[in-house]
């Protein structure tokens, strides 16, 4: 069925929602995994429905990029056919061939009449230059920094950790990739290119995402802008749910919304993570899952940019492995990605990793993708992702040397302050 629609778009939840006992992150599962039909049923929209407030948008037409250049490419064909609006949102946007690249291209959208509108965190883009943020204000283009100098001590902690793109509100992006070289330049080698993974989507929940913008922009005391409701017709394609966050709304969805994923998986539950340390009803929710005979696979960075993260995520690969979920460590590269795939049904793609601060600390952006041909595509980058990845088996383990032990076991004791 095709039909027009017209929606203003719309932040979900609300800030300050009590989310209901039973949808809680601990308990939630258990209601997906009595669904006759798991994630097939119909009851699991229903269900998400109620966690996030916010419908799933249909007719979407869905992009999944694993290498930063094929991103890159889309995300710059798209400011530059843009005609009235761009917004973009980086935790880092480096003063590199890469940065400057995107910095031409939103300066010809800016001199062609379109409204640009560029908000990077303060403290991920700390090495950026003075002169690189002047050179897109020069342009014409509206610049803020989240959370920088001058904001109250209490705040500094909370960081904006969102990779957004909107263009026209009729195509958006999200995922991992922040805007760098390391992410997809041509010019480094191969092992220094960091393994991501990131999604377009075109349809209904682009407008979606401009809300999710606004809600930052306002935070980072940017110009307000107006939200007009759009129209777009709705024609067959996935269902997106757009699954967003930050400090004081939304946490606690997103978290029982992925919980919720996990128990209605029946038959696999493929997750991706760049930094892993989780609180212990994640692992509860996966042992659970993988006592009901779902395969469930969590691959983790063998090399990484922040080993004491590695680290703190190694102190709970014991209670993982002895609830029967299989580990692997990815060793051709840094892993960045946080994806997860179930069932060859649904597909989580974005910024949010298994660790306190996405749940605590960060704004955070994800798409909850309805999508069997994206599911599949998924799918098989996980399977080709563990051709290059080690896998951790409890025996050996068990016995890794006592100092790997003891220093797992203090960084898992400061897993809540990474």
């Amino acid at each position: 069925m095709t039909g027009r629609r017209r929606r203003r778009p719309a932040l979900a939840p609300r800030a300050g929602r009590r989310l209901p006992r039973e949808l809680a992150p601990d308990r939630v599962d258990r209601l997906a995994a009595a669904l006759p039909g798991g994630l097939a049923d119909p009851g699991f929209e229903s269900l998400l429905g109620r966690i996030e407030q916010s419908p799933v948008h249909r007719g979407n037409a869905v992009r999944v990029f694993f290498q930063g250049a094929e991103a890159f490419a889309a995300m710059l064909a798209d400011v530059a056919a843009a005609r009235s609006e761009i917004l973009l949102e980086s935790y880092i946007l480096r003063d590199d061939a890469t940065g400057r690249e995107f910095q031409r291209a939103l300066a010809a959208a800016a001199a062609r009449g379109v409204t640009v509108r560029v908000l990077a965190d303060a403290f991920g883009s700390l090495t950026t230059s003075g002169e690189f943020w002047r050179a897109l204000r020069a342009s014409g283009i509206e610049v803020r920094l989240f959370h920088g100098l001058g904001v109250p001590l209490r705040a500094l902690a909370f960081r904006d950790h969102r990779k957004i793109l909107v263009a026209d509100r009729r195509a958006a992006y999200t995922g991992g990739m922040n805007i760098g070289d390391e992410y997809g330049s041509s010019l480094l080698p191969r092992e220094r290119v960091f393994r991501d993974t990131h999604a377009r989507v075109e349809g209904g929940a682009a407008t979606e995402m401009a809300a999710v913008f606004r809600e930052g922009w306002r935070r980072a005391r940017g110009t307000d802008f107006v939200l007009e409701p759009l129209a777009w017709t709705e024609r067959p394609g996935a269902g997106v749910l757009v699954l967003d966050s930050r400090p004081g709304r939304g946490a606690r969805e997103v978290s029982a919304a992925l919980a919720a994923i996990a128990g209605g998986a029946r038959r696999r539950l493929w997750l991706t993570t760049a930094y892993f340390a989780p609180r212990p009803r994640v692992i509860a929710i996966l042992g659970r899952a993988a006592a009901r005979g779902v395969d469930v696979r969590l691959l983790l960075p063998g090399r990484t940019d922040v080993p004491l993260v590695r680290h703190a995520g190694h102190g709970f690969f014991a209670g993982l492995l002895e609830r029967g979920v299989r580990v692997f460590e990815y060793g051709a590269a840094v892993l960045h990605a946080k994806t997860l795939v179930a069932d060859g049904l649904v597909s989580v793609v974005g910024s949010s990793n298994v660790d306190f601060r996405s749940f605590e600390r960060n704004a955070e952006c994800n798409f909850a993708i309805f999508d069997e041909a994206v599911a599949g595509a998924m799918e098989q980058r996980f399977e080709e992702d563990l051709t290059a990845s080690a896998e951790i088996r409890l025996d050996a383990w068990s016995r890794r040397p006592w100092i790997h032990r003891v220093g797992d076991g203090i960084a898992r004791t400061l897993a809540p302050l990474l």
